[in-house]
């Protein structure tokens, strides 16, 4: 299963926040807060170029936050740290199903 966690662009601070998560078929979920990922999680790079989570903290204003899970047919090799664009090249072809999350953050003036 791969986990994707792209903010559509409203401001420039905004992109894929989180990393490109490819989860081992034997991951039965993630807790609330976790803290480590499961053994064999392979993590890709956010907008920032980091693999590590980057939000939220958006400008003022109400922000979402879509979370996408593919199912794969395929266990995908190793790509290293990939971004967004690579994981879904990658992954072309080998969907079998798709679902999404889509999140709100509410970020009032100070």
């Amino acid at each position: 299963m791969t986990l994707t966690c792209p903010t559509p662009p409203r401001h420039s601070m905004c992109g894929c926040t989180g990393c490109c998560i490819t989860l081992p078929v034997t991951c039965a979920g993630l807790a609330d807060g976790v803290q480590a990922l499961p053994p064999g999680t392979l993590q890709g790079s956010n907008d920032w170029h980091r693999v590590s989570y980057g939000g939220s903290s958006p400008p003022i204003g109400c922000h979402r936050y879509f979370h996408t899970l593919y199912t794969l047919d395929v266990v995908l090799p190793n790509l290293g740290q990939p971004d967004k664009a690579t994981l879904l090249q990658a992954m072309e072809g080998y969907v079998l199903a798709q679902g999404e999350l889509i999140g709100l953050y509410q970020r009032d003036a100070d």
